[in-house]
C-alpha cells in the first residue's frame, strides 16, 4: 500500500535539521559519495529572469547510499525586499529512488539549503584546516556568514573570529552578536588582508562579483573555504591564490563552469583540464589535502545536488521518526 506523502513546513524543519554535528556528517556523506559511488547530478538547471532581477535553480542528484532522492528549486528575487517580500524561497521534493513516487514536499523556504551550506563549510574545515585552528576569519557578515561560524566550532575550538564585511554597520551587529552568543572574541577588520592576517582558518560567505582575496593575503597553514561563488558571476578568490595554494573543490566539472575555478581558468591562471581533487576524494583517501602543517589550502565549494539530497533524506528520516515515537537516528 502506498504510504501517505509527507508535507513538511519550514517550521517543522527548522525543529527536525538544526545545524548540528548529525547534519555535518550526513553532508561529509554525500562528498564521499561524489567520490565513490555511481552518483547521476546532472549539471544545475538556471532559469535566468533579468527583468525581474530573478534567477531559478533546480539541483538533484541519485545517490545509491539513499533510498531516496531530492529535487530542490531554489527561486532567488532579488527585488523582493521593496515589496516587503524575502529574497530567497523554495522547496524540496523527496521521491523514491525504487520506485519514483513522491515521498515528501519540503516546504523549506530555503532553510535546508542554508543549513547543508553551513555545514559542507564545516566538513571542508573538519578535513582541510589544521586541527589546532583557533582563530577564524569570516569574510560577509550575512546569514550565512554566521551559519558559517556556528558550524565551525563544531569541528574546530575557535577562540577568535575577525569579521569583514563592506556593510560595516552589519559587521559590527555579526561582531556584537557572535561575541554574546558564543562568548567569543569576535572583532571587526578594516580590511579582508587584516582580517585574514591571524586566521588559522578562514570562511568567505558573499556575493562578491569582484575577487576580496588575492595571494598577498595568504600565510603559511591557513585554510579558506569559498562559499560565494554559486554563479558564473560571483568571485570571492582572485585567480593568483591558485600559484600559492592547494586547490580542492566540491565538484571539479562544476566549479570548472561557475566556481572560483571557472575564473582562474578565464584569466589564463590554470589550464581548463587540470585535474584538483575534490574534497570527497579527500575524505576517502583517494587524493591528498593538507599534508603539513605549513599548508595553504583553498575549498571552492559551490553547493551540489548530492549535498541537497542529503539534508532532505535526513530531514525525512527524522520526520518518520518523529511521526513513529522513536529517537532520532543521529548517524542515518
Amino acid at each position: 500500500m502506498r504510504r501517505p506523502i509527507t508535507l513538511l513546513s519550514e517550521a517543522q524543519l527548522r525543529l527536525l535539521v538544526p545545524l548540528d554535528v548529525a547534519a555535518i556528517d550526513q553532508v561529509e556523506s554525500a562528498f564521499v559519495s561524489l567520490a565513490t559511488e555511481s552518483v547521476a547530478m546532472p549539471p544545475i538547471l538556471s532559469l535566468a529572469m533579468p527583468e525581474h532581477n530573478g534567477e531559478v535553480d533546480v539541483k538533484t542528484a541519485y545517490l545509491p547510499r539513499f533510498d531516496s532522492f531530492a529535487i530542490k528549486v531554489s527561486p532567488g528575487f532579488f527585488n523582493n525586499p521593496s515589496l516587503g517580500l524575502p529574497s530567497l524561497n523554495g522547496l524540496m521534493l523527496v521521491l523514491s529512488a525504487r520506485t519514483g513516487l513522491t515521498e515528501a514536499v519540503l516546504l523549506d523556504n530555503g532553510y535546508l539549503t542554508a543549513v547543508r551550506t553551513a555545514a559542507a563549510g564545516a566538513v571542508a574545515a573538519r578535513w582541510l584546516s589544521r586541527r589546532n585552528a583557533k582563530h577564524a576569519a569570516i569574510i560577509g557578515a550575512g546569514e550565512q556568514a554566521r551559519l558559517q561560524l556556528k558550524a565551525l566550532m563544531l569541528v574546530r575550538n575557535i577562540e577568535s573570529v575577525a569579521v569583514w564585511s563592506p556593510d560595516v554597520p552589519q559587521a559590527e551587529r555579526y561582531a556584537a552578536d557572535m561575541s554574546r552568543d558564543y562568548g567569543l572574541l569576535c572583532t571587526v577588520a578594516g580590511s579582508v588582508h587584516e582580517a585574514l592576517a591571524n586566521a588559522d582558518v578562514a570562511v568567505t560567505a558573499t556575493p562578491s562579483r569582484e575577487p576580496l582575496v588575492g595571494a598577498q593575503d595568504l600565510h603559511a597553514g591557513l585554510h579558506v573555504t569559498a562559499m560565494g561563488a554559486d554563479a558564473e558571476y560571483k568571485t570571492e578568490i582572485s585567480p593568483s591564490v591558485f600559484a600559492a595554494a592547494r586547490y580542492i573543490c566540491d565538484r571539479l566539472s562544476q566549479t570548472r563552469v561557475l566556481g572560483e575555478l571557472s575564473h582562474a581558468i578565464r584569466a589564463g591562471a590554470v589550464a581548463a583540464d587540470a585535474n584538483f581533487a575534490e574534497l570527497g576524494e579527500v575524505i576517502a583517501g583517494r587524493r591528498e589535502g593538507r599534508t603539513h602543517a605549513d599548508d595553504v589550502t583553498i575549498c571552492d565549494l559551490t553547493g551540489t545536488g548530492a549535498q541537497d539530497t542529503a539534508i532532505a533524506v535526513l530531514a525525512l528520516q527524522r520526520a518518520r521518526a518523529a511521526a513513529a515515537g522513536t529517537i532520532f537516528d543521529n548517524h542515518a
